[in-house]
């Protein structure tokens, strides 16, 4: 991957995290955004690069953090949104909070990347990844604000590649299938929930931050400056692959 400036928010989560390393073992240079202030301030320590504490649902704070980003880099190549929540009820049970919650999360703050990359970026380009689920292709019980959430996240990132096609600044995201990381915790560390969410993965194992950080990183790559507009499926096939039971060793 080429060296780059970029900006990720979320950086204090497991892909956002997974992703800033990454980035940064390839020689870029990462502004790393999020709430936790203790979980960035170790991680900025870690790999040495600058933090910004900000909540991605304030858009004012968000366009703020790329106008600050340009003016300690001097450049920004590209940007990531790894902000997200998991809601887990039906409908019936999804209260209002819920709902305004789960839409702030994951789409208010993809539309806040948008705006400001827009705003920011369009004069020199450059890549903007968003992330999506594969529950948007796929219909899993119990999941409707989250996949409604984020099926604004593919129709914005589609619409914004159409818009924004002729000022070199490309739009794409990344739909995953259940990735072990702090947020999924109390899924994948439940032994029955895991083996059952493991059957549903045609790969037959859940996602790892890494699994997901490497595609974004390749989205981000200058190299790959022919591809906009695309949701693409980091899932272990959970979105389109019904494999054979797998059998006993033996």
């Amino acid at each position: 991957m080429q060296a780059g400036k970029f900006l990720v928010f979320g950086a204090s989560g497991g892909i956002g995290s997974a992703l800033a390393r990454r980035l940064v073992s390839s020689g870029s240079q990462v502004m790393l955004a999020g709430r936790n202030r203790e979980k960035l301030e170790s991680l900025a320590t870690d790999i040495d690069q600058p933090l910004a504490v900000v909540d991605a649902i304030d858009t004012t704070a968000v366009e703020d953090c790329f106008k600050a980003t340009l003016e300690r880099f001097g450049s920004l190549d590209g940007v990531a949104n790894c902000v997200g929540t998991i809601l887990l009820k039906p409908a019936h049970l999804t209260s209002d909070d819920d709902w305004q919650q789960t839409l702030a999360t994951n789409l208010t703050t993809a539309f806040a990347t948008v705006r400001a990359a827009g705003r920011t970026m369009r004069k020199t380009g450059g890549s903007v990844v968003l992330i999506s689920t594969a529950a948007t292709q796929i219909g899993l019980a119990n999941h409707e604000a989250v996949a409604a959430s984020k099926a604004g996240v593919n129709g914005l990132a589609i619409s914004a590649a159409a818009t924004y096609a002729s000022s070199g600044l490309r739009f794409n995201v990344v739909a995953p299938g259940l990735v072990e990381t702090p947020l999924t915790e109390r899924i994948w560390s439940n032994p029955f929930a895991a083996a059952a969410s493991r059957e549903m993965h045609g790969v037959g194992r859940l996602g790892k931050p890494d699994d997901i950080a490497s595609a974004i990183a390749w989205l981000l790559d200058p190299e790959n400056s022919w591809i906009t507009g695309e949701v693409i499926s980091v899932d272990g096939g959970l979105s389109r692959v019904r494999a054979l039971p797998r059998r006993s060793p033996g």
